[in-house]
């Protein structure tokens, strides 16, 4: 038992007026603009599901995240939870607390993605998981097995696919066959751009 006694194990939740709400002062969590719009984007899909903690004096001490977003959307009331138990060493304690034991989870990667790549067949927009672009495709893309040994170099074909001109439009991209050192050629494929980098094989 605590000093503040035994807390209470399922606290009841109480609306409160977004504007009332005062953030910890010495809150050492950061939140970008781009999380807060990924909250937002979060709040806007499932709904307020994780309320805010607050001391019962207004206070915040976990839910400045959630808190940001809610302004941000235009809330005026947001569910809380009344940590009013706690001492204030406790509560300060938890503002840390609540942020950094969520980071000592980890990932089990082969279910994280088979969950990813259902929701992907589903349409469903995976930026509001939380993940960017760049890990996303690392992990469905190496879902994907190859039809062949890496190493395995093919035969030539009788009839080439492609000969030297060929130029192909790949979406955005464009790739031609021909010799890189060929000032025209180079030309050719670039068709006007100017590049920032430009990196070739060896002659």
């Amino acid at each position: 038992m605590s000093a503040a006694g035994t807390p209470p194990i399922f606290p009841s939740y109480k609306a409160a007026s977004v504007a009332d709400l005062v953030p910890y002062a010495r809150n050492a969590r950061t939140h970008s603009a781009a999380q807060v719009a990924q909250l937002a984007a979060s709040i806007r899909e499932f709904g307020f599901t994780n309320p805010i903690l607050v001391d019962g004096e207004r206070g915040v001490i976990a839910g400045h995240g959630r808190l940001l977003a809610a302004r941000k959307l235009g809330l005026t009331e947001v569910p809380t939870i009344e940590l009013s138990h706690l001492t204030p060493a406790q509560r300060r304690a938890y503002v840390l607390a609540d942020n950094r034991l969520a980071l000592s989870a980890g990932w089990d990667e082969e279910l994280l993605r088979i969950e990813l790549g259902d929701l992907q067949a589903e349409g469903f927009d995976l930026a509001l998981t939380g993940f960017d672009a760049n890990e996303i495709g690392k992990l469905l893309i190496g879902a994907t097995d190859g039809l062949t040994d890496p190493d395995q170099v093919p035969k030539v074909p009788g009839v080439p696919m492609s000969r030297p001109g060929d130029l192909w439009l790949l979406g955005r991209h464009r790739l031609l066959c021909g010799d890189a050192t060929d000032q025209a050629t180079v030309a050719r494929l670039l068709a006007g751009v100017q590049p920032h980098l430009m990196v070739t094989d060896p002659p």
